[in-house]
């Protein structure tokens, strides 16, 4: 699929889509080609079906994921190969808006404390300890820590917006020791090669080998970690509109879809990490 992987990229970079966009839609596309076993410019709509069929009734996928996989499908036949819209026959679904599954502070001990050595839980506490979404944390730069300030820089999130948020106690004293045994030159997390960050499918991998050797049933992907964060959060009694801010939301209506409001007020924010007892 290499140069049907090239024109997809640069489809999407013309339209300006993200990092994490461009990642998720060649992943759906390579998903479909590997399922068939065929490159997926000889695969026929009824071949497009059986595979959504698939996700839906074997594989059991969120309707959220399936809204993505759709999308990617779409974009990839429509603007890569120039399908006709009317030759797909992917119809849209509205996304649909669910809570996530929480751990409870115990439980994010449990799965810190599963991370197999120090640079899986390093990725791990800076997932949770700065509410950061999956494409945000990989992308996390030397740079972006602020020891001084206590705060961690996001640059380019959701949307293509800069913000800050926490930097916890208790993660500075973790990459402080991940520096010094690791000496990560750019990327705070830098693949294999050593030549650009982790991708968001090891980021994935780490988190869900972590799960699975803690026992954890719960929280089906790395972005739970995130909405702990929110939530531990908002039982500490920080006020909604900060942590609207520190997650990066455009509008709080983001936040409160997955939080169980109870609005207190606070002078300032303290990252859930510092609340956990990490004794070991």
């Amino acid at each position: 699929m290499g140069k049907l992987r090239d024109r997809m990229i640069e489809e999407m970079k013309l339209r300006n889509f993200s990092q994490a966009t461009q990642e998720s839609y060649l992943y759906a596309v390579s998903r479909l080609a590997k399922y068939h076993n065929k490159s997926p410019d000889q695969l026929g709509k009824q071949d497009i079906r059986a595979f959504l069929v698939h996700l839906t009734m074997e594989r059991k996928i969120s309707p959220n994921s399936m809204t993505g996989y759709c999308s990617a499908l779409r974009f990839f036949y429509n603007q890569t190969l120039g399908w006709e819209e009317t030759e797909l026959f992917i119809a849209p679904r509205k996304k649909t808006s669910v809570l996530p599954e929480v751990f409870s502070a115990e439980e994010v001990v449990r799965l810190l404390g599963a991370a197999r050595g120090l640079k899986q839980r390093v990725l791990l506490m800076t997932a949770y300890s700065a509410g950061l979404r999956v494409s945000e944390l990989v992308n996390l730069k030397i740079t972006d820590i602020d020891a001084a300030r206590m705060t961690l820089r996001v640059q380019q999130g959701k949307g293509g917006k800069d913000r800050y948020t926490i930097l916890s106690q208790n993660l500075l004293v973790e990459l402080r020791q991940y520096w010094k045994r690791y000496r990560p030159s750019i990327w705070l997390f830098p693949n294999r090669a050593k030549n650009g960050p982790l991708s968001t499918n090891e980021a994935w991998h780490i988190y869900n080998q972590a799960k699975k050797r803690a026992g954890l049933k719960k929280g089906r992907g790395i972005h739970s970690l995130r909405a702990c964060f929110a939530t531990h959060l908002l039982e500490a009694g920080v006020d909604l509109r900060s942590i609207q801010f520190l997650m990066g939301h455009t509008s709080i209506l983001s936040t409160q879809r997955y939080l169980r409001l109870r609005p207190h007020n606070v002078d300032s924010a303290v990252s859930p990490l510092d609340l956990l007892n990490l004794s070991h």
